[in-house]
């Protein structure tokens, strides 16, 4: 089979020839029928410092995939070939598919455990089943389980990329009053669309609305200096963008306001399971945009060039 490898910083995904997988003990063996791209496989091909994620190389990136079992190993009966899954991309261990030993969904098909493995629901697209799995998941795990946005709750949205988009909209289905930061404007015109109370280019806009919560989904440095310049008396940061490996900011800000600051990444399966629910529902519908896995390197520059509304997702065909 052909999949996009990756060789390391700097360098161009190459389209290869690699063995197809199979199931091992404790595995399953899953078709891709869609893989979303995120920002993070730019940082992995641009950033020197993502390269510690990549012990092995060449690989296969793509770690937001759903799909089809088609092979089931021993110990692995529970799942059956058809059976339609997302999965969730972290392993017990801290490695992921699409990082260190688990190829990704670059390629048309993938190694996983029961870690990863949550049911797709019939309602559910695939397109959207694989964005819940890290721009879905990751934004849910950020807003809810680390950030608490509940009924009531004034957020801040930094970021309404594939994973903002999703974690405002939620915080919406929660009840909280949300305010978000984007610097694209024609994303900027999805504010009704997300239930959004007010939109601007910078977080920095809505100082006077006491946010009690700001979630950064962009993490571009200056956005975490501007939430954290925003945020209520006692409030919570949660970082979860990574845009940028570093950031500088007011530890006056931070003391004087006794300020929380919690970093997530990923999720649970929970958290994938409860957004796929949201999605059936019809409630949580983000915008996404269609490609075909040849254009994959080519859709990674766009990221890179910016201006991308909603999450490109590579559909692989029958």
């Amino acid at each position: 089979m052909k999949s996009w490898r990756f060789h390391g910083t700097d360098q161009p995904l190459t389209l290869e020839e690699v063995d197809a997988p199979h199931a091992g003990p404790g595995e399953v063996v899953v078709d891709v029928k869609a893989a979303g791209l995120c920002h993070s496989d730019v940082s992995a091909l641009d950033d020197p410092g993502w390269i510690a994620l990549f012990p092995r190389t060449p690989m296969t990136l793509g770690h937001e995939n759903a799909g089809v079992i088609s092979e089931v190993g021993d110990g692995m009966e529970h799942w059956k070939a058809g059976d339609r899954v997302g999965l969730s991309p972290m392993m017990p261990d801290g490695d992921a598919i699409g990082y260190g030993a688990w190829d990704g969904g670059y390629g048309p098909r993938v190694r996983a455990t029961d870690a990863n493995l949550v049911r797709l629901p019939d309602e559910v697209s695939f397109e959207l089943g694989a964005m819940a799995t890290d721009a879905g998941l990751t934004s849910y795990h950020a807003m809810v389980t680390r950030g608490g946005a509940k009924q009531g709750m004034r957020v801040g949205v930094i970021g309404l990329g594939g994973l903002g988009y999703i974690g405002a909209r939620v915080a919406v289905l929660k009840g909280a009053e949300v305010y978000a930061a984007e610097v694209n404007p024609q994303t900027r015109e999805l504010a009704d669309e997300i239930g959004l109370s007010g939109v601007a280019e910078s977080i920095t806009e809505f100082k006077d609305k006491n946010l009690e919560l700001v979630v950064d989904y962009a993490g571009f440095g200056t956005t975490t200096a501007q939430a954290i310049e925003t945020l209520a008396e006692f409030g919570t940061l949660v970082q979860v963008g990574m845009g940028r490996l570093e950031s500088t900011v007011s530890t006056n800000e931070i003391i004087l306001k006794q300020l929380n600051i919690h970093g997530s990444k990923s999720g649970t399966k929970q958290d994938l399971a409860e957004l796929y629910d949201l999605m059936r529902s019809g409630d949580l519908n983000p915008p996404l945009k269609r490609i075909t896995p040849d254009r994959i390197p080519q859709g990674l520059d766009d990221l890179r060039k910016g201006g991308v509304v909603g999450r490109l997702i590579a559909l692989y065909e029958d």
